[in-house]
């Protein structure tokens, strides 16, 4: 950057004024969209620090949730795997299940 500012000074005294304002427009211009994309890295730079802070302090002193208990469903890539067996439910299951005597009254 200072060896561009360092060519844009000396041609500033040998060029036309027309063609040393452009050369600075270009410049300037080229210089924000520099700053723009630092600052935009910069930023998301901090995003990612917070992010990754955020998550170490969420964690600490917390103790891991309890993992699901899995159910033993056989794998049906497993070619020796044996297939659960299904059952089929009576009418006497039914009956069981109903009450047998309405409760009398106390």
């Amino acid at each position: 950057m200072r060896r561009l500012i360092d060519v844009i000074e000396k041609s500033a005294n040998n060029s036309s004024l027309s063609q040393v304002i452009d050369d600075m427009r270009l410049f300037s211009n080229t210089a924000s969209f520099l700053a723009n994309k630092l600052d935009t890295r910069l930023r998301n730079k901090d995003v990612a620090k917070k992010r990754a802070a955020s998550k170490a302090t969420k964690t600490v002193g917390l103790s891991k949730p309890p993992m699901p208990k899995t159910l033993n469903v056989p794998n049906k890539a497993e070619p020796n795997a044996q297939a659960p067996k299904a059952t089929a439910v009576s009418q006497a299951d039914f009956d069981r299940l109903k009450p047998q005597k309405p409760q009398s009254t106390l």
